[in-house]
């Protein structure tokens, strides 16, 4: 159920709501905003904050009864010593919304001092995705052992207008994240090319955006032999989607966002392990940072041009897969020897990327959770940035960081192309294990046009197998974020 969002100008102490969260600095005292919630409890929060029984650490909570009148509960969130303020609220509402389902809350009230616009958008989309959770393919508890699902949200401020501005804004950034997060939590039985086909005219439905869909047989007469290798070991129909958002003035340029789309990936003739072959069904993350990020563009109606380009298609293993040793030809023109069937999202994305140029982009940036070598290189902590494009690579981590998506630049110099070589074809797919993730990106730049471009290796940052804390394991929503930040900087 999603999150009905709001703002509304109320003392904390006097705000009558089953679950007040109240988001603190370390060391906090009881100044004159929460004289009256501390009333309202008794003392319990100054006792609390006098005695150091919270510190307001980042992470740290502590649960206090409410009284007769006002908060039934409240729930103490710490902020940490973040020096970026909304990086730190968007973190302590992300765990607010996650710690209030699990109480049982059906609605909450969040108070934090001195809420300025961006402040409210950002602990919006924080509660928005704390709260989040799929269970479309799970059976309903017993009757006697559910708790109410957390359904509104409100946030205290002082200025109302500016209140509802951030509202919008976050209401935007949520919905995007949020669908983001379902498509790459769907089962690859449900999600399929045809599924982020239809959800792509949904958003352009919704938006006035136009949506087309490439087949294989419209793919085969644009020549784009290195994707269709890919999607030959399906019955499958791969589907190359492009949705359009005209958002700025006639003729601008658009910023074109490419996502990469395997719905599974079982690595084809090359199979991956068995074991954990299950988390392949988050192939297609960098498809739904794309479709998400759309999804946020247009609800806050950014006066931009952009362009979702997602490669979907399934990697399967049967009579007629693709081979190691095969030659394929893309459709640049350029001929591409396969080592390795496993190495298929790089397929999939050099005919996209070729794709895009009919656009004369003003910028690309592509994400692909690409290469396990990413995830060796810079773990679940930040995403892989390659680009030869300086000012356009710091553009992206720019927005990576305004988005609580920290990115890490790693390098394209030439001396890798060697490890690209093949002694059949133009380039090989594989260059082996060395610099992994790198000769991936510059396999990528063969097929890039005359635009400028980045690549995103989301392979550490999209989802997590283990518990993030302020989220569980699954999708994280990463790049929808980077994306969003980079596209309302180019709105100015």
């Amino acid at each position: 159920m999603p999150l009905t969002l709001s703002v509304r100008r109320a003392d904390a102490g006097a705000v009558e709501t089953p679950l007040l969260i109240v988001a603190l600095p370390p060391d906090a005292t009881v100044g004159a905003d929460l004289t009256a919630l501390d009333a309202a409890l008794g003392g319990a929060l100054g006792r609390t904050l006098s005695r150091r029984d919270f510190r307001g650490a980042r992470d740290e909570s502590l649960h206090l009864a409410g009284g007769g009148r006002g908060p039934q509960r409240v729930l103490l969130i710490g902020l940490g010593r973040d020096t970026d303020r909304h990086a730190a609220l968007r973190r302590a509402a992300t765990l607010g919304g996650r710690l209030a389902r699990k109480l049982g809350a059906p609605s909450l009230a969040w108070y934090s001092a001195n809420i300025d616009e961006r402040g409210v958008e950002v602990v919006m989309a924080g509660l928005s995705a704390g709260s989040w959770e799929f269970a479309e393919t799970k059976s309903a508890p017993p009757e006697e052992e559910r708790r109410p699902a957390l359904g509104e949200a409100v946030i205290l401020v002082s200025d109302e207008k500016a209140g509802e501005r951030g509202l919008r804004s976050g209401r935007a950034v949520a919905s995007g994240y949020a669908l983001a997060k379902r498509l790459g939590m769907m089962p690859g039985n449900l999600c399929t090319p045809d599924y982020l086909a239809e959800t792509a005219r949904e958003i352009g439905a919704r938006h006035g955006m136009k949506v087309t869909a490439l087949g294989r047989a419209e793919m085969e007469r644009e020549k784009m032999g290195s994707f269709l290798c890919v999607a030959q070991g399906t019955p499958q129909e791969p589907k190359l989607i492009a949705v359009e958002y005209r958002g700025g003035k006639e003729g601008q340029a658009p910023v074109v966002l490419v996502g990469k789309g395997l719905c599974f990936d079982s690595g084809g003739i090359s199979i991956k392990p068995a074991q954990g072959m299950e988390w392949m069904k988050f192939d297609m993350c960098g498809a739904a940072g794309v479709l998400g990020a759309l999804e946020a563009i247009g609800g806050m109606k950014l006066p931009v041009n952009v362009v979702g380009l997602v490669g979907a298609t399934t990697n399967m293993p049967s009579g007629t897969a693709v081979k190691p040793g095969d030659v394929v030809q893309a459709m640049n023109g350029k001929f591409i020897e396969i080592i390795n069937t496993d190495a298929e999202g790089r397929l999939v994305l050099a005919d996209v990327l070729a794709y895009a140029s009919r656009y004369k982009p003003a910028a690309v940036i592509d994400a692909a959770t690409l290469t396990g070598a990413c995830v060796i290189a810079l773990g679940h902590t930040a995403t892989g940035v390659f680009g030869a494009d300086e000012e356009l690579v710091d553009e992206v981590l720019s927005a990576g960081r305004k988005a609580g998506e920290p990115g890490w630049p790693l390098p394209l110099w030439d001396d890798f192309r060697d490890l690209i070589k093949s002694d059949v074809a133009d380039v090989k797919n594989s260059g082996g294990r060395p610099a992994g993730s790198i000769t991936a990106a510059m396999f990528l730049r063969e097929f890039i046009g005359d635009y400028p471009w980045v690549h995103l290796d989301i392979a550490g940052t999209a989802y997590s197998e283990t518990d993030l804390v302020v989220l569980p394991k699954g999708p994280t929503g990463i790049p929808v974020g980077t994306f969003l930040e980079f596209v309302r900087g180019r709105a100015g």
